[in-house]
């Protein structure tokens, strides 16, 4: 059981905002497969203020995803602070998190996102304005530093509590790593015992066993699962499955796989319509075919489409191929009744 402010979630597993990933297509089909806590893409403090059309439709929260948490980036305090009030006044999220990880340049270069790792007292003068002006929960999410002569994770998160932080996600990179390398889980560790709030660990989770041995490592409250959920929300499952049963489900089958994707790129038609959402799709597709027999050739076919049907039919013919090869039929190991 994970527990942010008031918000109870079902379990400790949490999906992390990844920016061009977490809509509310994929987050529907996240929070299906059993995550407790989803977190939308990050969205820019001034974009909310100015009213930007893009932006606000970034907001909007099915509520079957519920509980959810919404990501904001800014780094000036007048604007970030608005756009708090904003969110907490005008969306059905549950948590609002403020984001303190994202390493691109043209986050950091307006002194957001992983900019704020250099100084533990603009993180708790900016945090604590902006549980002052929500109601609902204010969360962080962070990287362990800027680079390695500047790690102050554990004073970074004894700021955010001490500014009435009701959480903190840290994600065991520096800025400068970006998400080469390996995922530093000590610190994470390092964090948890130095603040009473929850701490959840993200970083090189790629397995329902890689959560396991993050949470006991690190002992921390939840686990953060990123890059290890595209095209793979079974992910979700069989980690939720582990750590509540001890038992490693079976990945799904080649048509299991499509059939979820088929269910993402009917989601995203209906959110953005089709020829923007079959554009968009095609990286998600090459992510749910990663490691199938034979996928460069289906993912190269892919790339020229611009219907839905046409996907709908290319990948049909496809495991009707891989399933004639290995005469597995149609197997459903690692299925989940998502509609």
């Amino acid at each position: 059981m994970l527990k942010i402010g008031n918000i109870e979630m079902d379990n400790n597993v949490v999906l992390a905002p990844m920016a061009g990933v977490c809509n509310p297509a994929f987050r529907l089909i996240a929070k299906e497969f059993g995550c407790g806590l989803v977190c939308a893409e990050m969205v820019s403090d001034k974009a909310i203020l100015h009213g930007n059309q893009r932006t606000l439709e970034m907001l909007y929260v099915d509520e079957r995803e519920k509980p959810l948490s919404l990501q904001i980036f800014g780094g000036d305090k007048e604007s970030l602070v608005s756009a708090v009030k904003y969110v907490d006044e005008n969306t059905n999220a549950d948590i609002i998190d403020i984001n303190m990880g994202c390493p691109v340049p043209k986050v950091t270069k307006c002194d957001a996102g992983a900019r704020w790792l250099l100084d533990p007292n603009k993180i708790y003068d900016m945090v604590s304005y902006a549980v002052e002006a929500a109601k609902k929960p204010v969360t962080v999410k962070m990287r362990i530093g800027w680079d390695d002569q500047h790690i102050y994770a554990v004073e970074n998160a004894q700021a955010v509590e001490r500014a009435g932080g009701a959480a903190v996600s840290v994600h065991g990179r520096t800025r400068e790593q970006l998400y080469t390398g390996k995922a530093n889980w000590d610190t994470i560790r390092d964090v948890k015992q130095a603040v009473s709030i929850p701490v959840i660990g993200n970083g090189d989770v790629f397995s329902p066993e890689d959560a396991k041995r993050l949470l006991e490592h690190t002992g921390a409250d939840g686990v953060m699962i990123g890059r290890g959920a595209l095209g793979n929300p079974w992910m979700l499952y069989r980690t939720v499955h582990f750590l509540t049963r001890g038992e490693i489900l079976p990945e799904p089958s080649p048509s299991e796989k499509i059939r979820i994707a088929m269910l993402h790129l009917d989601r995203l038609v209906n959110l953005k319509g089709e020829g923007q959402a079959v554009r968009e799709m095609r990286k998600h597709l090459a992510w749910y075919l990663k490691g199938l027999p034979n996928a460069h050739k289906v993912k190269d076919s892919i790339m020229e489409l611009t219907e839905r049907d046409a996907v709908e039919a290319v990948l049909n013919e496809y495991v009707r191929s891989i399933e004639n090869m290995d005469g597995t039929g149609d197997a459903e190991a690692g299925s989940v009744l998502v509609h």
